[in-house]
């Protein structure tokens, strides 16, 4: 089976009823790799598009659930499920919607799941630094999701119920008359959890209800200016319970608020000039309301409330249909206020990007950019990236792409001030560090300092140098075969990776924290991808698969382990013994394999299409166990595990029914991966309906 999940892909093609045995495939239009319109097979970049039709097919609801199925992606659980891209942690990948970015990371990792897919259009994944277009967070790589626009008058109404008790309501509506088009999205969600230990108190994961509101007005004036105004309101509530150490049980309401403003305007001034005028709002709030269930005494009361404020001026000039140049700039506000964070912290960055695209032949393509930031908290950054794609032949292209990324010390890491009462431990930002040490010294809770506080006074950026290489060969030109196959080699070099740094010991035995620049790490791989699509029957049968070889690793520990100098004990001789290189698993949760393989099939005439999806992770490590703090014996990872995924729908008229299964096999992991539920039945209906019209511009 892996043979086969080596050979074929990433893309999986949009399923329309064919008009003839040979059915021809279209490349995608995609706007995040390079800001402006552009084919993704004429891209020198390693991209990645999801379309509205693979979304429905596969039955997935949130935003995470299409995203474990792609190459080279893994959602892992780190305060949440978090997007992995290229071995890079969660808080390394930029996610946009509609090109803005969400905020509200909990300790870096932005909970894919509070996004719905019911008006998602398309999702666009470009893999490799693109700090030269997005600045701070792209590191990895950007994740956008494009929403519906008001194109024409059409409108749907859905639901699904399914195993713990979940159920999700959607309802759309587009409205176009003339140059003026309404789109509305309304969407509510509802679990009833799941409970991995019934014998304690509370859920593996609690109760919830979330609500989401979006919509979008478009209107023109005239053929060369147009206006957009999009906004998206996102609450949820949140049941907690859990026991504590000593029995006792704890118990509340969290809540979580979010809501954005996003008015955009378009000048074409000319046939070369085009101005695009943005500014963009949004706010992200949580409140946590924990008692004791026993004396209502207060366990926790907390809050986090950030906000983010961008307005920006892009302009792009054409000339003669060879040159692409966009230039832009833009500010930056962000504020923080936290129950531990001192009073309210503000960020401000300037910056200004220029990206050039040079086409001097027909087959050759050639991007340069780059990026200034100038960021109120640590020093200024520049930001290059130099891409090109080369056609071989007809069916043959070559890609390539070098660049820096960036990832600037967010609030946590500068301004956290927080005393765990129940254990006992501290942790405090590298601008709290000092003051914190100092009133502890005081108090008489520090019995030994382990490093000086003031060496903790600034922070500096993380930064990486990557390069992907890569060739993609299209069948379709040529010979009229929809196969498609394509490879990315890829090696990324960090700088300046933020670590926990353990500063003091305090007399009851535990630590104080902080961050500090540590390590230098390094992640390199190979991703393959392909597709096929034939006619089999009256239908057409898509297969498609991909595999990624991961290999992360932090340079300091290969340094030591090749000059001797790190040990463990041996778990059967009980000696000790020093590891070798061998020994050494890289960076913790990092498979070295994924892969995925699909199965899609559509009768278009009888209306029924069906979908089987299987998802591969090899084991990766969890924690360190014999105190050496690497990853070196089997006992400290999670084993592999395969998950598969079916969906079956018939559409009559204007209704599809679609009925699946999620986990086939009920496969579980309650100690490592809580979030793997287990085996998730559901069955929806939807009904949809659509006015014939043109759009007017």
């Amino acid at each position: 089976m892996l043979v086969a999940l080596l050979f074929l892909s990433v893309q999986q093609p949009a399923l329309q009823p064919p008009d003839s045995v040979r059915v021809k495939q279209l490349d995608a239009v995609v706007v995040t790799a390079t800001r402006t319109e552009r084919r993704v097979g004429s891209l020198p970049m390693p991209v990645t598009v999801i379309g509205q039709p693979q979304i429905r097919q596969s039955g997935s609801l949130r935003l995470n659930d299409i995203l474990r199925e792609q190459t080279g992606l893994a959602i892992v659980n780190d305060h949440g499920q978090g997007l992995q891209v290229q071995g890079f942690g969660p808080d390394y990948t930029l996610i946009l919607v509609d090109g803005e970015p969400l905020v509200g990371r909990t300790a870096g990792t932005l909970e894919l799941s509070r996004l719905t897919v019911g008006n998602i259009k398309q999702i666009e994944i470009v893999k490799g630094p693109s700090s030269s277009l997005y600045g701070s967070e792209a590191l990895a790589g950007v994740v956008n999701i494009i929403t519906e626009n008001p194109d024409r008058t059409q409108g749907s109404v859905a639901a699904r119920y399914g195993a713990n008790r979940s159920s999700d309501l959607t309802g759309d509506v587009s409205l176009r008359k003339g140059k003026t088009g309404l789109y509305l999205f309304d969407n509510r969600y509802q679990s009833g959890g799941y409970d991995f230990s019934p014998e304690t108190a509370g859920n593996t994961v609690s109760p919830f209800l979330n609500h989401t509101v979006s919509g979008r007005l478009t209107t023109a004036f005239g053929s060369r200016l147009k206006l957009s105004v999009s906004g998206r309101f996102f609450a949820e509530q949140q049941d907690n319970a859990f026991s504590l150490t000593d029995q006792r049980v704890v118990s509340g309401d969290g809540a979580v608020r979010e809501y954005t403003i996003n008015p955009v305007l378009t000048h074409q001034a000319s046939d070369n000039w085009k101005f695009t005028y943005r500014y963009y709002r949004t706010g992200y709030r949580t409140t946590t309301a924990l008692r004791y269930q026993d004396t209502r005494e207060a366990y926790d009361d907390s809050y986090f409330r950030q906000t983010f404020d961008r307005g920006e001026v892009v302009s792009e000039r054409t000339i003669r249909n060879r040159h692409f140049l966009t230039v832009g700039a833009g500010f930056i506000a962000e504020g923080v206020e936290a129950t531990r964070y001192p009073g309210r912290q503000q960020f401000t960055t300037r910056y200004g990007f220029a990206q050039f695209e040079w086409v001097p032949a027909q087959r050759f393509t050639l991007i340069a950019g780059g990026r200034f930031d100038a960021h109120s908290q640590y020093a200024e950054q520049f930001s290059p990236k130099l891409s090109a794609r080369y056609e071989l032949s007809q069916t043959v292209a070559l890609r390539g792409s070098a660049g820096v990324g960036f990832k600037a010390p967010d609030f946590r890491q500068l301004y956290l001030n927080f005393d765990n009462a129940v254990v006992g431990y501290s942790v405090f930002g590298t601008q709290e560090i000092a003051t914190s040490i100092a009133r502890l010294q005081q108090q008489g809770q520090i019995a030994e300092l382990l490093l000086d506080p003031a060496r903790f006074g600034s922070i500096r950026a993380e930064s990486s140098v990557a390069v992907n290489l890569g060739a993609v060969a299209d069948f379709q030109k040529k010979y009229s075969l929809p196969l498609r196959l394509s490879v990315n080699l890829f090696r990324n070099d960090i700088r300046d990776l933020i670590e926990t740094q353990v500063v003091a010991r305090k007399t009851n035995g535990q630590n104080v924290f902080s961050y500090t620049n540590l390590s230098r790490v390094f992640t390199q791989g190979a991703e393959l991808d392909g597709s096929y699509r034939f006619t089999l029957g009256s239908g057409q049968l898509t297969l498609s698969s991909g595999y990624q070889f991961l290999d992360a690793r932090d340079k300091a520990v290969t340094a030591s382990i090749r000059a001797g100098q790190l040990f463990r004990r041996n778990p059967e001789t009980g000696l000790t013994e020093r590891v070798r290189l061998a020994d050494y698993g890289g960076l913790l949760n990092r498979s070295r394999h994924m892969a995925n393989g699909k199965v899609f099939y559509e009768l278009p005439r009888q209306g029924l299409s069906a979908s089987l999806r299987g998802v591969y992770r090899s084991r990766y490590g969890f924690a360190d166990a014999n105190g050496n703090l690497i990853l070196d014996e089997a006992g400290e990872y999670v084993p592999g595990y395969i998950t598969w995924h079916a969906t079956v729908s018939k559409t009559i008229k204007m209704i599809t029914i679609q009925a699946g299964v999620d986990n086939l096999t009920g496969y579980t992991d309650p100690q490592f991966i809580p979030s793997l539920a287990g085996r998730l039945w559901y069955a929806s209906l939807r009904w949809a309906w659509a006015r014939q019209s043109s759009i007017s511009h």
